[in-house]
């Protein structure tokens, strides 16, 4: 088992469940814009929440932020390690500072030293866009053995400080480096890991090539908290994050909906019905399962197996719930029923 790291009152590692985290994009100076965007993070199920401080007044406005919101906070950092001493001083709850970018060792003694002392986590997070130059002379390229050599040598510097609130990450543009930069760390320390695909892109390809790396590393037991990063509405990160983390059983919370890939036998306009049930149910906070299937063949088996469900055939559809069936009869009415009975678990969860 790995160890652990406690921020704020969310633990990373130990036997914990993978969390979720996300990042803002709202300029962090902008207060409210940044906490009206941590908030919307924190409905949409994300555990932990980063931001940029890039100047003192970011720094300045962490006490603020803080004040504000529930979710546990970090601070970004690049290139001076002045900015996480304020960051920590004006209480913020976790570091992640870049190795490739953050000054020599001095500097990494002076903020190893400020955390401890306030108690804060950090996580030394390498990207293979910012690998130290001496490792790409090394190795030709940002290849994962750079990247896990730039991760060790900098959690060595914290150990000396006898520091080991540690989080590591190590995060390609693609999935190839990126899986065998965590295999190779995995294997090297038992320190927790942030796992995630850096500037995996947008919309549906980035999101695929996420779910590839992080899951596989997943199901391999490697990564105690994820981020699936994605140009846009960072919203869209945590939906993705969730998706990931319950295609693999890792997610009990909200709802999971299943539905046929149709074929010429569908009843009605399937992909309709899944996309509104799909909305309806997004704000279900406990586990259940709901099935929306399109004719007879597989239809009423999966249904009836699901917690609740609804199988379409000629002339209507059949609702199950808890693998009885509720209701018999016209297509729309069935709809609705398996909406409202579907909110109507979650009440009682």
């Amino acid at each position: 088992m790995r160890r652990s790291v406690l921020v704020r009152d969310v633990l990373i590692g130990g036997g914990a469940p993978v969390s979720v985290q996300s990042m803002t994009n709202t300029d962090t100076r902008n207060i409210d814009a940044t906490v009206e965007q941590i908030k919307r993070l924190e409905d949409a199920g994300c555990d932990i929440v980063r931001f940029s401080v890039y100047d003192s007044e970011c720094a300045q406005a962490v006490s603020s932020i803080k004040k504000r919101t529930r979710i546990p906070l970090v601070a970004d950092i690049h290139f001076d390690y002045r900015l996480a001493i304020a960051a920590i001083e004006s209480g913020i709850d976790k570091i992640r500072f870049n190795p490739g970018n953050i000054g020599n060792d001095a500097n990494v003694k002076k903020l190893c030293e400020c955390a401890k002392a306030h108690g804060v986590p950090v996580r030394i997070g390498v990207n293979s866009g910012s690998v130290e130059r001496p490792l790409l002379k090394k190795y030709g390229r940002p290849s994962p053995q750079a990247m896990v050599e730039s991760a060790m040598r900098h959690v060595r510097l914290l150990e000396n400080e006898n520091f080991y609130d540690i989080v590591i990450s190590l995060k390609a543009s693609n999935v190839t480096d990126t899986v065998e930069a965590y295999r190779i760390i995995s294997e090297t320390t038992d320190y927790p890991l942030h796992v995630g695909v850096t500037e995996a892109g947008f919309g549906e390809s980035a999101v695929i090539k996420s779910a590839v790396g992080i899951g596989s590393l997943l199901l391999a037991g490697i990564g105690d908290t994820i981020r699936v990063s994605l140009t846009g509405d960072p919203v869209n990160e945590v939906i993705a994050a969730k998706s990931i983390l319950r295609s693999i059983g890792l997610e009990k919370r909200g709802a999971e909906v299943i539905s046929c890939p149709t074929c010429g036998r569908t009843t009605g306009d399937l992909e309709s019905v899944a996309r509104r049930v799909q909305s309806e149910l997004s704000c279900v906070k406990c586990a259940m399962r709901v099935a929306v299937m399109g004719c007879v063949v597989n239809g009423p088996g999966e249904a009836r197996e699901a917690d609740i469900g609804i199988a379409f055939a000629p002339g209507g559809a059949v609702v199950f719930k808890n693998g009885e069936k509720l209701f018999s009869g016209d297509s729309e009415r069935a709809v609705e029923l398996l909406i409202i009975e579907a909110k109507a678990m979650d009440k009682l969860d």
